[in-house]
C-alpha cells in the first residue's frame, strides 16, 4: 500500500518548501503475541502476561530498568527506536543490544510501516506530539490483538510524559509512569532502586535536607553559544588535578597553549571531562594553584605514563594564572561509576544515601535505595541523573551490585568498568563467524599463498604467551645478501569485513592485559589457536620480506600472503640462551644470531637519527593459580632478544606504512607521535637543573644525545630517573587516517620516523587488521571494500582505537595498583627509593624494587605537623621538627617503608613513609625486620601473565 505525505517546512533562511514523501505500508507485520488469532505468525515472541510498550523518554532515561533480567515482554516501536537513535546513539546501541537477547523477549514492531498503526501528522501538530500519538496507536493495536488471544495479556504503556500519560488514559489505555509501574507492578523489588531521576522537580522533592550550598544557575545553550561567538566566553574540557581535586584547568579550544585555572569554588557542578563554557575573571581576581597535594582517600599509586589525548598537564605551575569560572555545561561526560556506600551516609530523608565513587575527582552522589543492607560492604555501580542548583551533591540511581569489597574478582571487574573495557562474553552472532575448531587450510587458499614452510622460522615472545602473532627468519641469498622475513598472523583471513566478528573486534579495538587476566579482542579460538603462530604447526601469515646487506641496508621490500611452519616458539630467555651457547651451531640458532647482529645495526641507526630510548619501571606479578592472589613480584628482565624482536617489528611497521600510503594516500591507517610542546618539558628541565644536569629539548635527537650524556658521577640511577621523567613529558601516539592530517604531521617523534603504522599484532590490535587489509589490496591478494576507502569512516574508527588503546593502558596500570595492594596487604618492607618530585607538603618517591611511585606526606595527618620550607627553584623541601631538620631534594636517594593502610577496610590504600634520612617525630624507625624482602614461595603452582604491549 502506497501512502503519500505532503507537508511544508521552513528552511534556515526562511524559505517555505513543499515536501512530498511516499510511504509504503504493509499488512503482514505481525504482533508476535502468543496465540493471536488476528496474525498468521509462526514464531510468537511475546508470552502471556504483561506486555510493556515504552515511549521514547522511558527508553532514554530508564535503560537500567529495561535491562534488568526480570523485565521481559517489551514492544519497541520503530518510532521510539528512530527517536532514540537521533537523540543518543549510545542509548540506541544499548537498547538494540538488550533486544538481541532472546531470553528478554523484546520485539521490534515496525509500527511506521504497518497499515494498522501508521499515523500521519495533523495540521499544526508538532513532531513530538505526532510521535506520541503513534506510540499510543501502537499500544492500542496491541490491546486490540491481546483481546483475541486465548490466554490473558495486559498491555501497559510506559511514559513519564504527563501529557502523553493523560491522553493515553483518556483513550482507554492502561498507562503508567515508569516510577509508578515499578513501585506498584514491578516484577522485582530491585527495580525501584534502578529508577533514574529525570527532572529537577523530582530531584528537589527527594532532597529535603537543608542545603547550605547553592550553585549559580548555568547559562542556557543559546546564551552559551552567544557568549562564545561574542568572545565573552571560552570553551574547553575541564580537567581536575590528579594531585588536588579542588583545582582544575581548562585548555581553551582556541588557545590550548594557555590553560585557564579553575579553583574548586568556581567549578559550578562541572566534573572531570565535561565540556564547559568559562568566563574569564578580571586579572585582579586571578589566582595561584596551591602546590598542595591532597591525601588520597583510596588506593592511589601513580604509575608511569604519558599524558592523555587531551594533553593533560601533570600539574599546574605555581604562579598566578589566568582564572575562570564555569558558567555553562556544553556537554556532560557522566558515565556509570563504581564505588561504595559512604560511611555514615544516612541523611534526614528515609532511604536516601551517599555514594563514594572510586573516581577520586567525583563528589559524593546522593541516591535512594529500598534495600541498603544489601549494599553494605559491596562494590556497586551508580549512574548520575542530574545535579540541581539547590543540592550539595549530584543525584543518581543504583545500576547494580558487583560483589564484596576487596574480592580480587570484584575489584578486577571494577577496573574494567571504570575504564570502559568491553569484557562481556562474545555473543552467539560473533561466535557463529568462527571456523570449526578442526579447521584445515583448503587447497584453494593454499594455491594463492606463497609456500614458506621450508624456511627456518621461529617466534620469540614473553613467558607464557599464547597469542603469538609474529615470527622471523633469515637465510643467505646467492648474491651474498640476506633474506630477512617478518611473518605476522593472517587474522584478516578469518575476520571478514562488516561481519559480527569484525564489528566486535572494531568495538573492542585492542586486547587488554591485566595483571591476572587477559581480555581478548577476538575469541580464543583465533587468538590462542588458529591464528597463533605456534611451534611446529602450519599457519597462514602475512609476510614482509627484505633483501638486506650485512650492514642492514635494505635492497628491496616485498609483501605476500604465505603459509609457514614455525620451527620453535621461544621465550626471550630461551632465544638468548641459544645465542650465548657457542656449542649450538644449528641452522635456527645461527639465523637468530645473525638476526641479532643486524638488529643492533638497525637500532644504532635509529638512535643516530634521533630515536628516544626512554624508561619506565615495569614489574610482573606471579599469580597463584588457585587463589588468584599475587605471591611474588619480579622486575621485567630484558635481553638482547627483546631488542632483536622490537627492531624488526619497528622496521616492518615502517615498511608497511610506506607501502599503504603510497597506494592509498587518502585512507591509509597510520600512527603518529606529535612532538611535545615546550611547556611539557618544564618539569623535566627544572628537575635536571636542580640536579646540576643540562638537557636540551629542541628536538628528539638533541634530547636523546643530552640524556645519553647525563651520567653524573656517583649517581648511577640518575640517568634512569631522567628518562622516566622524560617519558612523562611525551604526548600519546595516535592512530589517524592519512587523508585527514597534513603529511608534515605524519612523523613519529619518539621513533624519529617520518611515517609509521602498526602491522605486526593483528591478533590484539584492530588497527593492524585494517593495515593488513590495505596491504592485501596493494598486492592484489584481497579486494577493497567501500568502508576501507572512506576516509571519514576510517577517521572515526581511528578515534575509537585511540580511546580504547588509552583506556587499555589505564586499566593495566589500575590492575597493577590493585595487585600491588594485594601483595603488600600482609607485608611491610623497607626499600630504597628516589625522590622524583617535590611539593609544598609532600615528596613523590619511586621505589625501583616494585616499580611503584608513592607519596610521603608531611602534614597534620602525621600528628603534630612539622615546619615545612619549600624551594620551588631548587626543587627542595626542608622539614623541621624540634629544631632538627632534614633537607630533601629531587633525585635524592632515601629509604621508605611500604605497607597497606587497612584502617578503613572498605578503602585500603598504599602507605609510604620516610625512614631515612631520619627525623624523630616525622620519620618511622628503621628496622631490619622485613616480611616482604624474602617472600615465602607458594607451594601451589603459579603462573605469570606477561604483558605484550611493549612489542
Amino acid at each position: 500500500m502506497l501512502k503519500k505525505n505532503n507537508f511544508s517546512k521552513k528552511t534556515r533562511k526562511g524559505a517555505v518548501l513543499k515536501v512530498s514523501r511516499e510511504h509504503y505500508l504493509r499488512d503482514d507485520i505481525h504482533c508476535r503475541l502468543h496465540g493471536c488469532t488476528k496474525c498468521q505468525q509462526t514464531e510468537p515472541c511475546l508470552e502471556p502476561g504483561t506486555v510493556l510498550v515504552p515511549d521514547t523518554n522511558a527508553v532514554l532515561h530508564q535503560l537500567d530498568v529495561l535491562e534488568h533480567p526480570s523485565v521481559k515482554n517489551v514492544v519497541l516501536t520503530t518510532t521510539v527506536l528512530d527517536e532514540v537513535k537521533h537523540r543518543s546513539l549510545a542509548a540506541y546501541q544499548r537498547i538494540r543490544g538488550i533486544s538481541s537477547d532472546a531470553a528478554k523477549r523484546f520485539y521490534v514492531f515496525s509500527n511506521e510501516h504497518s497499515k494498522d498503526t501508521h499515523v500521519t501528522a495533523e495540521e499544526g501538530e508538532s513532531p513530538n506530539d505526532r510521535n506520541d500519538r503513534a506510540i499510543r496507536r501502537a499500544a492500542a493495536h496491541y490491546k486490540e490483538h491481546a483481546e483475541t488471544c486465548p490466554e490473558e495479556f495486559a498491555v501497559i504503556l510506559l511514559t513519564n510524559d504527563a501529557e502523553n500519560l493523560r491522553r493515553a488514559r483518556n483513550e482507554g489505555l492502561a498507562a503508567y509512569s515508569v516510577h509508578e509501574w515499578a513501585k506498584r507492578f514491578g516484577p522485582s523489588p530491585d527495580l525501584v532502586d534502578l529508577l533514574a531521576t529525570i527532572s529537577d522537580a523530582v530531584e528537589t522533592a527527594i532532597c529535603k535536607e537543608d542545603e547550605t550550598t547553592v550553585f549559580e544557575a548555568h547559562l542556557s545553550p543559546a546564551e552559551v553559544q552567544g557568549g562564545l561567538k561574542a568572545g565573552k566566553l571560552v570553551q574547553g574540557t575541564l580537567r581536575i588535578s590528579r594531585e588536588n581535586t579542588q583545582e582544575a584547568f581548562v585548555k581553551p579550544r582556541d588557545d590550548p597553549e594557555h590553560p585557564v585555572f579553575v579553583p574548586g569554588n568556581l567549578m559550578n557542578r562541572a566534573v572531570d571531562g565535561d565540556l564547559v563554557a568559562l568566563q574569564i575573571l578580571p586579572e585582579s581576581q586571578w589566582q595561584t594553584p596551591s602546590g598542595i597535594i591532597e591525601r588520597p582517600e583510596g588506593t592511589h599509586l601513580v604509575m608511569d605514563g604519558t599524558q592523555d589525548a587531551e594533553g593533560e598537564l601533570e600539574d599546574m605551575q605555581e604562579r598566578t594564572q589566568r582564572t575562570g569560572q564555569v558558567v555553562g555545561i556544553v556537554r556532560r561526560r557522566w558515565r556509570p561509576y563504581c564505588g561504595i556506600l559512604a560511611a555514615n551516609s544516612n541523611t534526614a530523608s528515609p532511604n536516601l544515601f551517599l555514594f563514594t565513587a572510586k573516581e577520586a575527582t567525583l563528589p559524593p552522589i546522593r541516591f535512594r535505595s529500598q534495600q541498603p543492607d544489601k549494599l553494605v560492604g559491596q562494590q556497586i555501580v551508580l549512574a548520575v541523573d542530574g545535579w540541581p542548583t539547590n543540592s550539595k551533591y549530584p543525584i543518581g540511581h543504583l545500576v547494580r551490585v558487583l560483589g564484596p569489597i576487596g574480592d580480587v574478582n570484584t575489584e578486577t571487574e571494577v577496573v574494567l568498568l571504570e575504564h570502559a573495557v568491553p569484557f562481556e562474553p562474545f555473543s552467539k552472532a560473533v561466535l557463529d563467524c568462527l571456523p570449526d575448531a578442526t579447521w584445515l587450510a583448503a587447497e584453494q587458499d593454499l594455491s594463492r599463498r606463497e609456500d614458506l614452510r621450508h624456511l627456518e622460522v621461529c617466534s620469540i615472545d614473553p613467558p607464557g604467551c599464547t597469542d603469538i602473532d609474529d615470527a622471523l627468519h633469515l637465510r643467505d641469498l646467492p648474491n651474498g645478501h640476506f633474506e630477512v622475513g617478518v611473518h605476522i598472523a593472517d587474522v584478516s583471513h578469518f575476520i571478514k569485513p562488516n561481519t559480527a566478528l569484525d564489528q566486535e573486534a572494531a568495538k573492542r579495538g585492542t586486547t587488554v592485559y591485566l595483571s591476572n587476566r587477559r581480555i581478548d579482542m577476538v575469541p580464543g579460538l583465533l587468538s590462542s589457536n588458529l591464528c597463533s603462530l605456534r611451534g611446529g604447526e602450519e599457519r597462514f601469515a602475512f609476510s614482509c620480506i627484505w633483501e638486506m646487506t650485512d650492514q642492514a641496508d635494505i635492497i628491496s621490500t616485498r609483501f605476500c600472503k604465505s603459509i609457514i611452519r614455525s620451527r620453535a616458539a621461544l621465550e626471550y630467555s630461551e632465544a638468548q640462551a641459544r645465542i650465548d651457547d657457542e656449542t649450538d651451531q644449528t641452522t635456527l640458532t645461527d639465523s637468530i644470531r645473525r638476526l641479532n647482529a643486524l638488529a643492533k645495526i638497525v637500532k644504532r641507526r635509529r638512535i643516530e637519527a634521533g630515536a628516544l630510548m626512554l624508561a619506565s619501571p615495569e614489574v610482573r606479578f606471579r599469580i597463584d593459580t588457585e587463589t588468584h592472589d599475587p605471591v611474588d613480584v619480579q622486575m621485567k628482565q630484558l635481553h638482547d632478544t627483546n631488542s632483536l624482536v622490537e627492531e624488526f617489528m619497528l622496521l616492518a611497521n615502517v615498511s608497511s606504512a610506506r607501502e599503504i600510503h603510497k597506494q592509498f594516500p587518502t585512507c591509509a591507517v597510520l600512527r603518529r607521535h606529535p612532538a611535545p610542546p615546550p611547556s611539557n618539558f618544564e618539569p623535566l628541565l627544572k628537575a635536571a637543573e636542580a640536579a646540576g644536569v643540562t638537557l636540551s629539548t629542541t628536538s628528539s635527537k638533541e634530547l636523546a644525545v643530552s640524556l645519553d650524556m647525563a651520567q653524573p658521577e656517583g649517581q648511577p640511577y640518575m640517568n634512569t630517573l631522567l628518562r622516566i621523567l622524560a617519558t612523562r613529558c611525551m604526548l600519546p601516539a595516535q592512530y589517524f587516517c592519512s587523508g585527514t592530517v597534513p603529511q608534515t604531521e605524519f612523523g613519529h617523534y619518539g621513533l624519529a620516523s617520518p611515517i609509521y603504522t602498526h602491522f605486526t599484532s593483528p591478533i590484539r590490535r584492530y588497527a593492524d587488521l585494517l593495515v593488513h587489509r590495505l596491504l592485501a589490496a596493494c598486492i592484489g591478494a584481497d579486494p577493497t571494500y567501500p568502508d576501507l576507502l572512506n576516509k571519514d569512516k576510517i577517521a572515526s574508527i581511528c578515534d575509537n582505537l585511540n580511546f580504547r588503546n588509552r583506556q587499555a593502558q589505564y586499566a593495566a596500570r589500575s590492575s597493577l595498583e590493585l595487585h600491588t595492594c594485594l601483595f603488600f596487604k600482609k607485608r611491610t618492607t623497607h626499600e630504597e627509593a628516589y625522590i622524583i618530585r617535590v611539593r609544598k607538603n609532600a615528596i613523590a618517591v619511586l621505589v625501583p624494587a616494585y616499580g611503584l611511585e608513592g607519596r610521603v606526606y608531611f602534614d597534620a595527618a602525621d600528628g603534630q605537623a612539622p615546619e615545612l620550607s619549600y624551594d620551588e627553584n631548587k626543587m627542595a623541601l626542608t622539614v623541621t621538627k624540634d629544631d632538627q631538620h632534614i633537607n630533601l631534594r629531587v633525585f635524592d636517594k632515601v629509604k621508605v617503608q611500604v605497607q597497606v593502610d587497612s584502617s578503613d577496610p572498605q578503602r585500603e590504600q598504599m602507605l609510604v613513609r620516610l625512614v631515612e634520612p631520619s627525623l624523630p617525630g616525622v620519620t618511622v624507625q628503621s628496622t631490619n625486620t622485613d616480611a616482604a624482602a624474602s617472600p615465602k614461595k607458594s607451594k601451589k603452582p603459579a603462573k605469570m601473565l606477561q604483558n605484550k604491549s611493549s612489542k
